[in-house]
């Protein structure tokens, strides 16, 4: 069986390569750094190793890796893969949608054999998005063909991987849990089931646990960190005073898990502590600049904190650390962030109301617009006097 896999970075090589090896797969990286490349083609394996006491090491068989600018060969790869997966960051799918498009193009003319093509972003309906794209790139006359043979079911991925500081450029150092879930229904019959996927007959559910726990939880504990000047994630959760402030925004947005999926209490609780534990893990060192990076994109209206939030006004849930966690991201102002860069421009020039309802998508005469804009003065004027004081 063969898988190409677009974006062999830390997420690719450490989590979906490495699970999609392990399952039987010959695994094609498209890749754009030539060097990298080079060594994947040569080696054709690379080490994992798990953040834990013993450092546990894995290798990954059976890699290669093509340029993602030579259509012939990306083109040949479509053409025989039994699976397609991304990992390149949902804002960068528009980039690699020609290419995929093309291979399918190409594809069709050679074989009928049903491909899944799964997005494993930190989004919601990733593949849904992808698939959208290629579809308006691929010529109509082929929309029913790609209907027949085509799938692209939605997934959930979660795997913390920090930035990489190792002496071997394709080791990737990983936290030990991980969870990758797939839906089943979406899927066309026919590639060998992935272990260690979970499969699932309804992906929503997961999808929003995951973002609202893990996702929501990681950057409020970057956005709280940052404003205190901690350098690292598992700082912050060594502080009994800010690991407890993460832990309340995930109790609320808890509430609104529970409510809206019916989710066990006690068993989403379990699940909000081990998120908490693998933050604090201190094998890991993730930076917090990394972690809050692209606040506009986190502060979107269908992302981590804006979403769940809009959700808990709907059920009547109170959310006042979520409340400070979105002021606190609005204060990121990471000099090396351009979308950090960018909001502080907006900032200045046009003022706090307008970016809430600009960037957050929540007008002025919504009332957690007004609880932002209280909290982002009372931070701001907090910094001011900290400032003031040096």
């Amino acid at each position: 069986m063969k898988a190409v896999h677009f974006g062999p970075g830390n997420i690719g090589r450490g989590f979906i390569g490495l699970l999609l090896s392990k399952s039987g797969y010959d695994v094609c990286f498209v890749a754009r750094n030539k060097k990298q490349i080079a060594m994947l083609q040569q080696r054709k394996q690379y080490p994992v190793t798990l953040a834990n006491e013993n450092e546990d090491t894995s290798i990954v068989r059976n890699v290669t890796a093509i340029n993602g600018n030579d259509s012939r060969q990306v083109n040949e790869a479509i053409a025989e893969a039994d699976l397609i997966t991304t990992a390149v960051g949902v804002s960068n799918l528009k980039h690699i949608a020609p290419a995929i498009t093309t291979g399918i193009e190409h594809r069709f003319k050679t074989n009928d054999r049903p491909l899944n093509i799964m997005a494993c972003e930190n989004a919601i309906g990733a593949s849904t998005h992808l698939k959208k794209m290629v579809y308006k790139l691929l010529p109509a006359e082929l929309h029913e063909k790609a209907d027949r043979l085509l799938a692209f079911p939605n997934t959930a991925v979660d795997r913390i991987v920090p930035a990489q500081d190792n002496e071997d450029p394709l080791e990737v150092t990983v936290e030990p849990f991980y969870e990758w879930v797939i839906l089943r229904p979406a899927m066309k019959e026919g590639p060998k089931e992935i272990k260690g996927a979970h499969y699932v007959e309804s992906l929503e559910p997961y999808i929003e646990r995951k973002l609202f726990t893990v996702n929501t939880g990681h950057c409020c504990a970057a956005y709280f960190g940052y404003l205190e000047g901690y350098r690292t994630i598992q700082e912050v959760m060594a502080s009994p005073r800010l690991r407890q402030k993460v832990k309340e925004v995930l109790q609320e947005t808890g509430k609104v898990l529970i409510r809206k999926h019916q989710l066990d209490e006690k068993k989403h609780q379990r699940y909000i502590d081990k998120t908490i534990d693998r933050f604090a893990n201190p094998n890991l060192k993730d930076s917090i600049v990394r972690v809050g990076r692209s606040p506009i994109r986190k502060l979107s209206a269908n992302d981590r904190l804006v979403r769940p939030a809009l959700l808990a006004y709907q059920y009547g849930i109170e959310i006042p650390q979520l409340i400070s966690a979105m002021a606190a991201g609005l204060l990121f102002d990471y000099k090396k962030d351009p979308e950090a860069v960018k909001l502080q421009e907006v900032l200045r020039k046009r003022g706090i109301h307008h970016v809430i309802g600009q960037y957050l998508g929540i007008e002025e005469d919504h009332p957690i617009h007004r609880q932002i804009v209280d909290e982002y003065e009372k931070l701001a004027k907090g910094i001011r006097k900290k400032n003031a004081a040096m």
